[in-house]
């Protein structure tokens, strides 16, 4: 992409060509920063900002992309009230603050939360707060390497199988709370279990 086509795409306020250049994952951070700071009241350029920075961002390589700029979107979008569909992005970004991730856990729309309570680096007092949510929140908990150990005790014995399988899967989770998952009813969530464990040897 030729910063001609940005510029030109801007002043021409031609909303069709920003959207397509957001599809970029390797458009530069600061060219993001633009076409949002210009466009900031727009709920499809608010959207696809959002999307962009989720693309950059690998979950298992959570440094990667990292920037303040990056920082200073996830902030800005968390509060822009144009787009939920924006939020829900953030929520599960682990470069998001903690600070924003807190206010998002109070937000109206239970997948929001939901997102909140999967992101790896949402702390334990805010999931702690999550366990007496909805199902749809309280399913994040399982799979999330901060839940405190005293939640995943009774997550083991949820009735729902995915609970169990993410739970199952969790590396962070103490050995002896996989262990029990070994015998589980469901044959799925013992081969998840015996992986886990097997993993850590």
């Amino acid at each position: 992409m030729t910063s001609n086509t940005l510029e030109n795409a801007i002043s021409a306020l031609d909303i069709t060509t920003l959207l397509e250049l957001l599809e970029d994952k390797t458009l530069s951070i600061d060219n993001v920063k633009l076409i949002y700071d210009t466009f900031k009241t727009d709920k499809l350029i608010v959207g696809q900002v959002a999307m962009n920075l989720s693309l950059r961002t690998s979950v298992y390589e959570r440094e990667r992309e990292y920037s303040p700029i990056m920082v200073e979107l996830l902030i800005d979008i968390a509060n822009n009230p144009i787009d939920m569909g924006a939020r829900w992005a953030v929520a599960k970004n682990p470069h998001t603050p903690i600070e924003v991730l807190r206010h998002l856990s109070n937000d109206s729309i239970n997948l929001v939360r939901a997102l909140v309570a999967a992101n790896p680096t949402t702390p334990p007092d805010v999931l702690e707060k999550f366990f007496n949510d909805e199902k749809i929140v309280r399913d994040g908990l399982s799979g999330n390497p901060n839940t405190p150990t005293k939640l995943l005790k009774v997550l083991v014995d949820d009735n729902d199988k995915m609970v169990r399988m993410r739970l199952a899967e969790n590396r962070a989770a103490p050995k002896e709370i996989v262990s029990i998952l070994l015998n589980d009813t469901d044959p799925d969530v013992m081969k998840a279990a015996r992986a886990n464990l097997g993993e850590r040897k």
